[in-house]
Parts: C-alpha cells; sequence; structure tokens
C-alpha cells in the first residue's frame, strides 16, 4: 500500500510512533489498536489506521478489510477479557459527532446488561413523505 502519511501534530501518529506510551493490544502493517485512556467500560479499545486519515470518508477502500478484520478480532478479545455481555463498534466523525481527535478511530467497547448505558434517543418524521424524500435526496447524492 506504500508508505503510510503521518501528521507530526496527531497525538494518534504519535502513539503510532512510539513518541507517547500506549497500552498496545493489536498491531498489523496497516491497523494499530490500544485501550483508551478514558474508558466507557473497562476494556474500551480504539482501532485506528496507522496513516492519517482524519474521518471515515477520508480513509482509502483499500484498508477496509484490514480495519474489518482488527475490528473482529480485537472485538473478540476485548469481550472475552472484560467477561463482557455485548459489544459496541462505533465512530464519531468531525466535531459535531463528538470525535475529539481528528485522525478516523473506531471504538470497541464490551457491554454489560446492567452497565447503565443506553444508546441514543430516536426522532421520528412527521410523515412517509418527509422519510421518503430524505431517502430520494441521499440517493441522488449516492449516484
Amino acid at each position: 500500500m506504500g508508505a503510510t502519511p503521518r501528521n507530526t501534530d496527531c497525538i494518534f501518529c504519535k502513539i503510532i510512533g512510539g513518541e507517547i506510551p500506549c497500552s498496545k493490544v493489536f498491531e498489523s502493517e496497516t491497523v494499530f489498536a490500544f485501550l483508551d485512556i478514558a474508558p466507557v467500560n473497562l476494556g474500551h479499545a480504539l482501532v485506528i489506521p496507522k496513516g492519517h486519515y482524519p474521518q471515515l470518508g477520508e480513509l482509502p477502500i483499500a484498508l477496509g478489510n484490514d480495519l474489518l478484520e482488527a475490528l473482529k478480532v480485537v472485538g473478540n478479545a476485548v469481550m472475552q477479557a472484560a467477561k463482557a455481555e455485548g459489544l459496541n463498534i462505533g465512530m464519531n466523525n468531525f466535531e459535531a459527532a463528538g470525535q475529539l481527535v481528528m485522525h478516523a478511530h473506531f471504538h470497541v467497547i464490551p457491554r454489560f446488561a446492567d452497565d447503565g448505558l443506553t444508546l441514543w434517543p430516536s426522532k421520528k418524521y412527521t410523515s412517509m413523505d418527509e422519510m421518503n424524500s430524505l431517502a430520494e435526496t441521499i440517493r441522488n447524492l449516492i449516484k
């Protein structure tokens, strides 16, 4: 895949480069994973590309299989180590969505029936016409 781009100001790039310590749990040629220092639940890990890509839309498609494989491997290990009953995998993109570090990263969060966490609240469309209109707009943007 060639050389992986790095950003000298990025905390995750510094972690990958060994400039900042971490509790690494996985590493391949293209992907790196370590425990989050502010975990939602103990065992919460971050899976990141070694190259610096700020958000999902900038990740090369060629990294897809590597990232998915790492998410599976790390997710399974996190669940076993934490003795978790479930697992959330999530990604925040841009500040408005809660992204704090502008280096694409996936959260691997072990879950328990009694951990007190809930999913986000849902909203409703005012009508099927509103929902269908938005779906048409999205389809047209994908073409």
